[in-house]
């Protein structure tokens, strides 16, 4: 099938198109280049009439699948019941918060990829029977290693960094993953020892290894293995004030390796000031740029209900007091990791939360590449991921900025440089952000533009000053060539796939691997990891991409 998007107003940074009016060419599920086809008459063609368009969005961090988000559900009945009728034609379209309408929202914004950033691999098969399950978009899951006992104690026992890539590899194969996620690395090994926190350069209780070594070993074995995307690092000491050190020395002990940072807003904090909190931005964004090998997203806080959800038990414990409303769960696997989920209302009247919006505009505003630092709230820790259109009027609007910080306690204004930093963001640095950089970041290479040979993911909305309404609901959405919003209204549901890599292994690894399971392990091995036909109804569903 031939589409022509006629008059598309294309802003797509690879190709350096800011703006530029042309049409657009797919042939099936790609984009064509017009010079090559020989039957242009046959083609379904859609005037666009100047609308703004985007290759679809690309969010590389948001909870979207897995025992934390499920237990969040359990936790929070009243933040997902449905009640509004379902369109008989879109099954469970209207059900809040479910996967279904995961799929929905982000397709109504323009998004046609997101990346769960933190998969258990005892809780791979869930995680992805739940993505599987969510319509239209694509999807991706990082696999979280750094505090499995096998992997500790295989550096306690002197392991080979190849011995140690092979454990990486094996279990990023086993588990279909994308990538590789490390979460304050050692900290819950730590926490089993009553540990309430975990620097750096501390060390895991009984195994004599630091949290550094951990990450360091991790790091090189994604490098060394040739995984598209850094390693994906939370970092320790979340959420302290004066924690934005920790932030520093993590990207120094990259030692020039590529590295992702996520959600940075929570490490922009300083301990000054007479309530002993303050933001340290501009240190932050400083060090940032001194270190063109990493990369980062901001996690921005917005005001309004929501929960926070982390593997980081040492962080979520040491936060239960606050939960709003009151009620929490905690919960620890075998050996594997464990989690914290904490119901959280980000307050305007609050100093604090006050202060983390504006430290994470702050970062956003700061950033002198934004091919490194990317839009995310770490849905749905900062806000949920629909309030992305909001984050962008903030970012798109210096006067709506400062209309929104007048609202806020009065110090907030005088402690951040948020009144000096008047930058308005383009429609051409949101492309970068959304799109071009994450696709790039992820090894992506077919989609996050709109050249020949991409796939035709394709965002298209009718210009508007207010862009929060604007980029809130788009006009036309184009997934892998099939027309999915006409109009601003569904049209047709399909499922998307989900992205792999392969990275090669030993098999010698297995034997280490099985030798474990036999010891310590109620599960049976052959019973832990993901294969095809866990998902039978979708017999195309994984995708791995080319090393």
């Amino acid at each position: 099938m031939l589409t022509r998007l006629k008059n598309a107003r294309v802003y797509d940074p690879v190709q350096k198109l800011n703006g530029e009016l042309m049409d657009l060419w797919i042939r099936d599920d790609r984009i064509v280049d017009p010079k090559n086809i020989s039957d242009k008459d046959s083609a379904i063609t859609y005037d666009l009439n100047g609308a703004i368009t985007m290759a679809g969005g690309v969010d590389i961090h948001s909870h979207i699948a897995g025992g934390n988000v499920n237990t969040a559900r359990l936790l929070l009945p009243d933040q997902h019941r449905n009640h509004l009728q379902r369109q008989e034609n879109l099954p469970f379209y209207n059900a809040r918060w479910s996967s279904f309408e995961t799929g929905y929202r982000y397709t109504e914004m323009g998004y046609s990829m997101v990346v769960e950033p933190a998969m258990l691999p005892v809780n791979a098969p869930q995680v992805h029977r739940e993505m599987a399950d969510i319509p239209i978009i694509d999807t991706a899951a990082l696999a979280i290693l750094g505090s499995d006992d096998l992997l500790v104690s295989m550096l306690r026992s002197g392991a080979s960094q190849d011995q140690i890539n092979d454990y990486v590899s094996w279990t990023i194969n086993t588990t279909q993953a994308l990538g590789l996620k490390v979460i304050n690395a050692g900290g819950s090994q730590a926490f089993k020892a009553g540990v309430e926190q975990f620097g750096l350069d501390d060390e895991v209780p009984d195994y004599g290894i630091s949290s550094r070594r951990l990450l360091t070993s991790l790091q090189t074995a994604v490098h060394q293995l040739g995984i598209p995307h850094p390693v994906h690092v939370h970092c320790n000491n979340l959420g302290v004030p004066g924690n934005v050190q920790t932030a520093i020395d993590t990207m120094e002990a990259a030692q020039g390796l590529p590295m992702h940072l996520a959600h940075v807003q929570f490490y922009g904090y300083g301990a000054e000031g007479t309530r002993g909190f303050s933001s340290a931005a501009a240190q932050l964004m400083e060090a940032f740029n001194r270190h063109p090998n990493i990369t980062m997203d901001v996690g921005q806080v917005l005001f309004g209900q929501t929960v926070t959800m982390s593997g980081d038990i040492i962080a979520q414990f040491s936060r239960r007091g606050d939960a709003s409303p009151h009620k929490w769960v905690m919960w620890h696997a075998e050996d594997e990791g464990s989690g914290g989920i904490v119901p959280y209302q980000y307050k305007k009247a609050s100093f604090v939360n006050g202060l983390q919006w504006a430290i994470g505009l702050e970062i956003f505003l700061l950033s002198g590449d934004p091919w490194r630092l990317f839009f995310t709230t770490d849905h749905p820790n900062g806000a949920p991921f629909t309030r992305y259109p909001d984050l962008l009027h903030l970012l798109m609007d210096y006067d709506f900025r400062m209309a929104c910080l007048a609202e806020l306690d009065p110090e907030i204004m005088e402690l951040t440089l948020l009144k000096d930093l008047k930058q308005e963001f383009s429609l051409y640095d949101i492309a970068i952000m959304t799109r071009a950089a994450p696709a790039k970041l992820l090894g992506l290479n077919d989609r996050g533009h709109l050249q020949p040979g991409a796939l035709a993911d394709i965002a298209v909305y009718r210009g508007q000053d207010d862009k929060a309404a604007m980029f809130r609901k788009a006009q036309w959405v184009f997934k892998n060539g099939q027309l999915i919003i006409e109009n601003g209204e569904f049209v047709k549901r399909q499922f998307g796939q989900t992205m792999t890599v392969k990275p090669h292994f030993d098999r010698q690894i297995e034997s280490t691997v099985k030798n474990y399971f036999d010891r310590f392990y109620s599960m049976n091995l052959s019973n832990y990891g993901v294969q095809q036909d866990l998902l039978f109804d979708q017999p195309e569903r994984f995708s791995a991409i080319r090393l």
